[in-house]
C-alpha cells in the first residue's frame, strides 16, 4: 500500500512577488515576521519584499539574524521577535537556511518546547500539530527547495544538526520568482543548483513506492542538468534561472519518497562547529561516492538516470557528476572544503541516526558511511 499527498500553493513566474498581498489576505495574515539573513538585506531583496506587503503591514517586524546553518538559539531568538513585534503569521526570503528557520519559528511559536522533541528522529512527527504558524515562503536560490518542503534542518544546541518533518511544517504558500535570483554568483549558483540535482536523484532511487514523485524527480533533473551550467556562466539568463528555480522546486516536491545517505552524511558535517560548511556543496562532493555505493541496490534505475542525463544507457552517473561537479568550479572533496580528517569517524558514527537514512536504497553501516567519507575526503 503506498499513501501519496501532495502539496501547497505555488504562484511560480516572474514577477510574482507582487502576489504577496492577496496572498497574505486570502490567509488572513495582517502583521507578518518577516524571517530573512543579512546577505537579503544588504542585497536590497529585502526591500523588494516590503514594498510588496499591503499598506497596513509595511512596518512589519524583521528577523535579519538568520546563521548559513539555522540553529536552535536563531529559532528562539526569532520567537522573540515574533512575539515583540505582534506577528499572526510569517512570510521568509532567502535561501533553505531562512525557510527552515522561518519552519522552526513558526513550529515554537505555537507549541511548547523544548525544540528537540520535535525532531523525527526523537518520534516527533506526531508531536507537531496542525497551529502551526502560517508561513508564506519566497526562495531567492534554486536548491533546497525548502519551499515546498515539509521539513526544516536545524542544527541544535545539543551539537546535532536533526531534521523536523510535518505536512503542517509545509509552507502555506511558496511565491517562487525567478528574478529574485537574476545575478546569484556563480559559485552560489553552481552550489544550490547542485543541490537541486542531489534531491531529485535522492529521491527518485529511494525505495519507497511514488511513481508521481520519481516523475516529478526525472523532470526536475532534466531541467537542472540543461541548465545548470548556463545559469552559472551567465546570472542574467532569464531561462535558465526559470528552469533551476523549477528543477530545485520539484526536487523537493519528490522529498514525499525520502532522500538518502548524501543527506544522512551532509546533515551532521553540515553542523559541525569546526568549519562553516554549505549544504549545496556538501552535497555535490558526496553524490558519486554514495552513487557508486549505492549502483547494486536500484536496479534499472541508474541507466534511466543516464537517459536523463542525456548519456548512453551504461555511462557512469557517479564520473559524470564529478565532471559537472569541475566544470561548475565546486571543490574536489572534502579536504579541499576544509573538512578535518578527524571529524570522520564521529560523522560516520552520526549518519545512520538521520532519518535519511532510512530511504537509502541500502542502508550503510557505521564502517560503509566511513568509507564513503574516504572516498570524498580529498
Amino acid at each position: 500500500m503506498a499513501t501519496i499527498q501532495y502539496l501547497t500553493t505555488i504562484q511560480f513566474d516572474f514577477g510574482a512577488l507582487r502576489l504577496l498581498a492577496p496572498e497574505m489576505a486570502r490567509l488572513g495574515i495582517g502583521r507578518p515576521l518577516i524571517v530573512t539573513d543579512r546577505g537579503i538585506r544588504a542585497s536590497g531583496l529585502l526591500d523588494r519584499l516590503l514594498a510588496a506587503l499591503p499598506d497596513g503591514a509595511r512596518d512589519a517586524p524583521v528577523f535579519d539574524a538568520t546563521p548559513p546553518n539555522p540553529t536552535e538559539a536563531a529559532v528562539h531568538a526569532g520567537v522573540a521577535a515574533w512575539r515583540d513585534g505582534g506577528a499572526d503569521g510569517i512570510v521568509a526570503i532567502g535561501g533553505g537556511s531562512s525557510l527552515d528557520l522561518a519552519k522552526g519559528v513558526a513550529l515554537m511559536a505555537t507549541h511548547p518546547g523544548p525544540l528537540v522533541q520535535y525532531a523525527a528522529v526523537e518520534g516527533g512527527v506526531a508531536r507537531i500539530g496542525a497551529g502551526v504558524a502560517p508561513v508564506i515562503a519566497i526562495p531567492t536560490t534554486a536548491g533546497t527547495g525548502s519551499e515546498v518542503g515539509r521539513a526544516a534542518v536545524l542544527a541544535l544546541e545539543d551539537g546535532r544538526k536533526l531534521g523536523f518533518l510535518s505536512p503542517h511544517l509545509l509552507p502555506k504558500v511558496a511565491i517562487c520568482d525567478p528574478e529574485l535570483t537574476l545575478g546569484l554568483p556563480p559559485g552560489l549558483t553552481a552550489a544550490t543548483g547542485m543541490d537541486a540535482v542531489a534531491h531529485c536523484i535522492e529521491t527518485f532511487l529511494s525505495p519507497l513506492v511514488n511513481p508521481p514523485a520519481e516523475a516529478i524527480a526525472l523532470d526536475g533533473l532534466a531541467r537542472a542538468i540543461g541548465h545548470i551550467e548556463r545559469a552559472t556562466r551567465d546570472g542574467s539568463d532569464r531561462q535558465a534561472r526559470w528552469e533551476m528555480m523549477m528543477a530545485a522546486m520539484e526536487g523537493a516536491m519528490a522529498f514525499q519518497k525520502g532522500l538518502g545517505a548524501v543527506h544522512a552524511l551532509s546533515h551532521p558535517l553540515g553542523g559541525l562547529h569546526e568549519v562553516s560548511l554549505h549544504h549545496g556543496t556538501l552535497n555535490a562532493v558526496l553524490l558519486p561516492p554514495v552513487l557508486r555505493f549505492n549502483a547494486p541496490h536500484v536496479g534499472d534505475k541508474l541507466r534511466r538516470l543516464a537517459v536523463t542525463l542525456g548519456l548512453a544507457p551504461d555511462a557512469d552517473v557517479a564520473q559524470a557528476v564529478e565532471a559537472l561537479n569541475a566544470r561548475l568550479g565546486l571543490p574536489a572533496g572534502l579536504k579541499s572544503m576544509g573538512v578535518p580528517e578527524g571529524v570522520l569517524d564521529a560523522i560516520a558514527a552520526a549518519a545512520p541516526k538521520d532519518h535519511c537514512h532510512n530511504t537509502n536504497p541500502v542502508k550503510p553501516t557505521v564502517e560503509e558511511y566511513r568509507a564513503l567519507l574516504r572516498a570524498a575526503w580529498r
